[in-house]
């Protein structure tokens, strides 16, 4: 056996118990959310569960209106997500395209507040949301994480590394601006839009902080949290907490797994500069 078939199985084995060691807890919860109440907490603990059951799903979706919940996740999500593509990949698409003045000082200054944390932001944007009468609204919980220096970064990156000749090609050929945005660029951006979506759905889907910042009537929470629900003063339903928890995951396993060619030919694509 070769030195480098060697080596590419260490690497491979070494990946191997990387992978096992991150997806553990993730199977871990599944497997524990089938478990009845007892024997999530007994000693030995076992991985797999002695009688598979679904009530801890039945009783968690009784206990709250899940329905609803889940509801005002999706909206959230979808639009948020949906804006923030659209914003992202046109204020990226200017920056990378048009050289107007003080471009560079604009992206910078931009990119620069990646290093603010949210804490930070916190204040200012709520007092902004209330003053435009968004509090306790979904749309207060939607419009302000829009757009994000680091998705403006990504599509910026991946125009850097289109060929300018295609659209004084288009121009030749009477092409407006617009035009060429929408019938040029847009298809060929399709692999950094998928990354903008799949980010930006985990995101939003997984916030906590911001919608309870925002938020005040139970009946607009979203689903993360109405999970605080399972959690009381002195003691927690793990039963019911675990099984929402893996029905939370399911949305972003399927949008990721619609994604994940786009994704990755994305994320190898928006670092690079022709």
């Amino acid at each position: 056996m070769t030195r480098a078939k060697i080596n590419k199985m260490i690497l491979l084995v070494l990946s191997v118990l990387v992978s096992i060691v991150f997806l553990f807890p993730i199977v871990w919860i599944v497997l524990s959310s089938f478990k009845g109440g007892n024997e999530i907490f007994a000693w030995p603990p076992t991985l797999f569960p002695k009688h598979f059951s679904l009530e801890n799903y039945k009783d968690a979706f009784e206990k709250g209106n899940f329905i609803l919940y889940f509801k005002n996740s999706a909206i959230v999500t979808i639009c948020s997500t949906a804006l923030a593509a659209v914003i992202n990949f046109m204020a990226g698409y200017a920056f990378a395209k048009y050289d107007f003045k003080g471009s560079n000082v604009i992206f910078l200054i931009f990119i620069s507040t990646i290093m603010l944390p949210l804490e930070v932001l916190m204040i200012p944007i709520f007092q902004t949301v209330k003053a435009f009468g968004l509090y306790n609204t979904l749309a207060g919980v939607i419009i302000p994480p829009a757009a994000t220096p680091t998705g403006v970064f990504l599509v910026r990156q991946f125009f850097l590394s289109v060929p300018d000749e295609l659209m004084e090609a288009s121009r030749i050929d009477g092409a407006s601006e617009f035009q060429i945005m929408k019938n040029v660029m847009l298809p060929i951006a399709k692999p950094i839009i998928s990354v903008l979506v799949i980010f930006n759905f985990m995101w939003r889907w997984n916030d906590y902080m911001w919608p309870l910042i925002v938020l005040r009537s139970s009946k607009l929470y979203t689903v993360q949290l109405a999970l605080k629900s399972f959690s009381g003063e002195f003691s927690v339903d793990w039963n019911g907490l675990l099984a929402m928890s893996v029905i939370t995951m399911v949305p972003v396993l399927v949008i990721f797994l619609i994604f994940q060619k786009q994704f990755i030919q994305g994320i190898a694509t928006s670092g690079l500069k022709e």
